[in-house]
Order: structure tokens, then C-alpha cells, then sequence
């Protein structure tokens, strides 16, 4: 059976619209978490205001969205590394610690894995269990900093929208320090956390020079295709990051973009109250109406796992067939056949799903 992800992540809109003869403006996409409220005004206009300036090469060092950002972070300058998305970041991380041994908390973000094996490191796994939401325990996190040169975990975590105290962060953190191991936190979806300072140790960093945060812009601003993210660390590390950044690899409109997404007032407000209402409402849907287990989070998107009847590959083909695209889960490390994760979009988006889901659940061995 044939997968969407065939090229490892969700939102591919070209291969699913090859999969199911559906043109990608009348698919519905639940298989890529973005802002269902797209990009700001703002930043739009910025966009489109300043498109002229593509017949100039993009400010190599990224100075004016470096200040804004350092501003608003309350951090310098030089503790800042602006990148191609997260994921260019990530990559940053491995090219300049070129650890030997990175630890991997499963499941998780396919590209820990993916990157680190191909820049020549050997994965270290720690998985966590569904009776505990997937989220390990505090000795095997220990464990796992012992082991490594490099550990890998995300907040929220990616896919199962999981989060560590700041208690349990800064007790990783110094269990780090004391390992003299490089403890990187994802944080591409912070952004959609209420009082996201709780689950954040940004404001201690100088504390801990082994860590570094990687955050993103794509996901909650709704400017995936402009790719933007960046590195907080300590100055040390962010000289060797930047030492092994091509470049130019940041293009002068997703910089005129983070600029104005930084001027948003109102935006982050009105998106977090929405996806928080938005998520309740599916997973009381999900759980009540159709009995699936669904994973409390506290992100944009929600990890289900099906009855044992029922694989999220089939029911991703079938979907897929209504023109709606789920991400299947079924080849994360820790996670399995039954398990898929849905984006929370707006309420009609919600119920066009529902309506959709429904219909495929009753029609089980029926479509083909």
C-alpha cells in the first residue's frame, strides 16, 4: 500500500495528489501542523511590498531580524543563529559538535535520526511508553545524557504534543553539565504553548552552555514554504554554527517576513486561545464518537492511535481518497501500525474531517 510520506514527513501535497488523483488546491492537509489561521497580514504585505529586493543578495549574517528577535527574547545578538527552518539549525548542531553518539528520545521528529545517521553519528535510543504518554522516564533520561555526546528531545515534543516541566528541563540540563553532553531542545512549537516561560529554561541559558533551543517560525506564523528557524545557545556555540552555515541559505523575503511576524500584535493571542479550544473540541469528538485513544497535547496537533481492527496506512488510503491527508505514524521508531496524527485546523476544517472520518469508519471493509 502506498504512503504519503513516501519522501519521510508530512504535507506533500505533489505525492498525494499523484496517489489519489486530486488536485492539491481541493485537498484538505491534517498531515502538516501549521497555523490554521495562515500567515499575518502583515507579514503578506511585507512580502509583497518588499519583492523587488529579490534582485539583491539576502543580508548574509541576517542583522536586522537578529536584533528584533534578540529584543523580544531579551538575549544578544550573538547567542542567535538564524537558519533555513529548524531543520538547517539541527544540522548546524551535528556539522559543528560532530558528536559520535547522539541519543534519540522515540518518537520523535524523523529528522533527529535522519540527519544525525547521515552526518556519520550512531543513534543512542530511549523510548517512552503509552501508559505514560509516550514520555520517558527521568533515570533513562539520565542514562541516555551518561551515554552520549548529543541528546535530541522535543518541546512539545513531535509527534505525541508531550511536555517537560522546566523542573524536569533544568534537572536535565545540569545532569547534562555534568555529563559534558550537548542536550538540544526543539522547541518548534513552543510558540503554541500558553505561558510558554513555564516549560522553557531560555531564561537560564547562561547557566548552561551545553544547551542549545531551535525554534521555529514556520509552524506557528504559516510560512512553511519561506523556511525559517534559529538557534539560541551560548556565543561559543553559535560562532561554531554559523562557521559551518552556507552562505546565504536565509532568503531576503523569509527575513522580511520574521520581521514583520515579530511586529504581530494580537496574532499569538488569538491563535493559541483558538487551537486550544479547537483541540478539546476533537479530541472529545475522537474519543466519544468513534472510541479511539488520543493522546493529551499541548501543540497544534493530536497523535491517535486506532482500534485494533484498524491501521493508519488503510485509513490514511482511505481518507486520502476524500481528498483528506493524515500523517501515518506507522514508521516512527516507538510508535505503531495504529497510530496517526491530525493537525488542528479551524472548526469547519474540523468537522469536514469528522464528517469525512465517519463516513470511512462505517464503510470500513468497503472501500477499497
Amino acid at each position: 500500500m502506498a504512503i504519503i510520506e513516501k519522501h519521510g514527513h508530512g504535507g506533500d501535497l505533489l505525492t498525494a495528489q499523484n496517489l489519489f488523483g486530486i488536485p492539491q488546491d481541493q485537498i484538505l492537509d491534517f498531515s502538516a501542523n501549521i497555523n490554521p489561521f495562515g500567515p499575518p497580514e502583515s507579514a503578506m504585505k511585507a512580502i509583497i511590498d518588499n519583492i523587488h529586493t529579490i534582485v539583491h543578495y539576502p543580508d548574509p549574517v541576517h542583522r536586522c531580524l537578529s536584533t528584533r528577535l534578540a529584543e523580544k527574547l531579551s538575549i544578544s545578538e550573538e547567542q542567535l543563529v538564524i537558519g533555513n527552518g529548524a531543520a538547517e539549525c539541527m544540522a548546524l548542531v551535528l556539522l559543528a559538535l560532530q558528536p559520535k553518539l547522539v541519543g534519540i528520545v522515540y518518537p520523535s521528529f524523523s529528522e533527529y535520526t535522519t540527519l544525525s545517521s547521515t552526518l556519520g553519528a550512531t543513534i543512542e535510543p530511549c523510548f517512552g511508553c503509552i501508559e505514560n504518554n509516550f514520555k520517558p522516564e527521568m533515570s533513562d533520561l539520565y542514562q541516555l545524557l551518561d551515554k552520549v555526546d548529543l541528546v535530541f528531545i522535543g518541546q512539545p515534543n513531535n509527534p505525541t504534543g508531550i511536555l517537560y516541566t522546566k523542573e524536569e528541563l533544568r534537572s536535565l540540563a545540569m545532569q547534562a553539565r555534568n555529563t559534558n553532553t550537548y542536550l538540544v531542545i526543539d522547541e518548534a512549537f513552543i510558540d503554541f504553548v500558553p505561558v510558554q516561560e513555564n516549560y522553557t529554561i531560555l531564561d537560564e541559558l547562561n547557566h548552561f552552555p551545553n544547551i542549545i533551543i531551535i525554534r521555529s517560525m514556520t509552524k506557528f506564523y504559516a510560512i512553511p514554504g519561506l523556511r525559517l528557524g534559529y538557534s539560541i545557545c551560548s556565543e561559543e556555540v553559535a560562532l561554531l554554527l554559523k562557521r559551518k552555515q552556507v552562505t546565504w541559505s536565509v532568503n531576503s523575503l523569509a527575513l522580511i517576513a520574521g520581521e514583520a511576524c515579530l511586529q504581530e500584535s494580537g496574532y499569538a493571542e488569538k491563535t493559541i486561545a483558538f487551537i486550544e479550544s479547537e483541540r478539546a473540541y476533537l479530541i472529545e469528538r475522537l474519543e466519544k464518537e468513534f472510541n479511539f485513544t488520543v493522546l493529551p497535547s499541548t501543540a497544534n496537533f493530536l497523535l491517535v492511535r486506532l482500534p485494533a481492527s484498524m491501521t493508519a496506512n488503510e485509513l490514511q488510503s482511505k481518507m486520502g481518497q476524500h481528498g483528506i491527508m493524515i500523517r501515518s505514524c506507522s514508521m516512527y521508531p516507538g510508535l505503531s501500525e495504529r497510530d496517526f496524527r491530525i493537525a488542528v485546523r479551524t472548526r469547519k476544517e474540523n468537522n469536514q474531517f469528522l464528517e469525512v472520518l465517519e463516513k470511512v469508519v462505517k464503510n470500513w471493509g468497503e472501500i477499497k
